[in-house]
């Protein structure tokens, strides 16, 4: 019996191989689109198990410190951290914006930490190079994605840093990597004001009627210091007791404190299902997307060889052929050119584009395997069209031709 599907792939090699490299890329495309999917959840998922929270205690009626701003007293810390069931509890402040190395800037999210040791909330878990935090001003460690060294000075608003310390895998949601400095340098940088606006605000405050016009020019640069300074944090970092349980104790923090809490759970909720809630619509159209052309491709192709070998068929039907044995014959070889598809595919999302994409991008294998499953499927799918066509061709066409 004539391989109909091994013939043709052998008379029109180049032709099917170049096909299969085109599909491909696409393919490739498709799983690296998937990979960045799973690769923005583990990112949040890191964030939140890099915080080494257990609840995150943040202004009231509000979805922050990540997926919305919030603002508490910086000294909350401390009633809740006498609050039953807690075990530590710590101060942290994000802000995301370009930190400048030199000439050049990063994007990165800055955490403010408060004062402690390895181990307090909010401090990075591990190190794989320098120390942590020892001073109460002018360090940074730096996740090793920025590029920063040991040793880099960095520019945060009008502050230089020395980066004493690189982790690693310490990144917002976003992907953004991070930059940890002490608490209050944190606190001044996300409300410094510039030069111009500090002699704004004395002109504005020696010119206010309820301020009396004090004679002493050292109270009135007591006041504008006063009004200068941020009291405030993003949230309460907060770690439970082994012997206790998390929700209760978030539920105590709500009823005493009046402020909103979210445990591990919830805040994951909140960072999937919200956070990165439009990027992964966007995502899974872009995969329907390229699963259509995919199938568009697979189906012109084999169409197109099907087209080139009417007289083939119809000498096998004239001999006796079976339909269903063409029709085998041309759902193998548009398989086959979905094999190599994938291959080729894995192979570039794998190998070019995981690595080199600016974002981190995550090929787990189950979804290599549901990805093979589909192509297979639609693969099958495709050759209809073809298979509908060599079941029409007239075995007299074989006598007439």
């Amino acid at each position: 019996m004539i391989s109909l599907a091994g013939r043709d792939i052998m008379h029109a090699w180049g032709k099917f191989v170049f096909t299969g490299l085109g599909l491909g890329l696409l393919i490739g495309v498709t799983l690296s689109m998937a990979g960045i999917y799973r690769g923005m959840v583990d990112d949040a998922k890191a964030l939140l198990d890099n915080s080494g929270a257990d609840l995150w205690v943040v202004q009231k009626d509000t979805l922050g410190p990540y997926a919305e701003s919030s603002s508490i007293y910086d000294d909350t810390w401390r009633s809740i951290r006498s609050m039953p069931g807690v075990a530590r509890a710590a101060n942290v402040t994000y802000l995301t914006m370009q930190v400048r190395q030199g000439q050049q800037d990063v994007r990165a999210m800055v955490t403010g930490i408060a004062p402690g040791e390895a181990g307090t909330p909010g401090w990075p878990p591990y190190l794989v190079a320098g120390r942590h935090l020892t001073r109460g001003h002018y360090e940074a460690v730096a996740d090793i994605a920025t590029g920063f060294a040991l040793g880099d000075h960095l520019q945060i608003r009008r502050n230089h840093y020395t980066v004493v310390g690189l982790t690693r895998r310490m990144v917002s949601s976003g992907g953004d990597p991070m930059v940890f400095i002490p608490l209050k340098d944190a606190q001044e940088a996300q409300f410094l004001k510039d030069n111009d606006a500090i002699h704004q605000q004395r002109r504005r405050t020696a010119a206010n009627p309820a301020f009396n016009r004090p004679q002493d020019p050292g109270l009135l640069d007591a006041i504008i210091a006063s009004q200068s300074i941020n009291p405030y944090v993003n949230a309460v970092l907060v770690q439970v007791d082994k012997d206790h349980n998390a929700e209760l104790v978030a539920e105590s923090i709500r009823r005493w404190k009046r402020l909103t809490v979210y445990t591990r759970s919830q805040m994951e909720a909140i960072l999937v299902g919200k956070l990165i809630a439009t990027s992964a619509k966007q995502i899974g159209m872009f995969l329907v997307i390229l699963s259509t052309v995919s199938a568009a491709i697979v189906a012109f192709i084999i169409y197109t060889l099907t087209l080139g070998k009417i007289r083939e068929i119809a000498v096998l039907k004239l001999i006796g052929t079976r339909n269903r044995t063409i029709a085998a014959m041309i759902m193998q070889q548009s398989v086959a050119l979905g094999l190599i598809g994938f291959v080729v595919g894995k192979i570039t999302a794998t190998l070019v584009m995981a690595p080199i994409f600016p974002k981190y991008v995550l090929l787990e294998p189950l979804d290599s395997v549901r990805g093979f499953v589909v192509i297979v499927i639609i693969c099958v799918l495709s050759s209809l069209i073809a298979i509908r066509a060599a079941l029409k061709v007239d075995p007299a066409e074989a006598i007439g031709g």
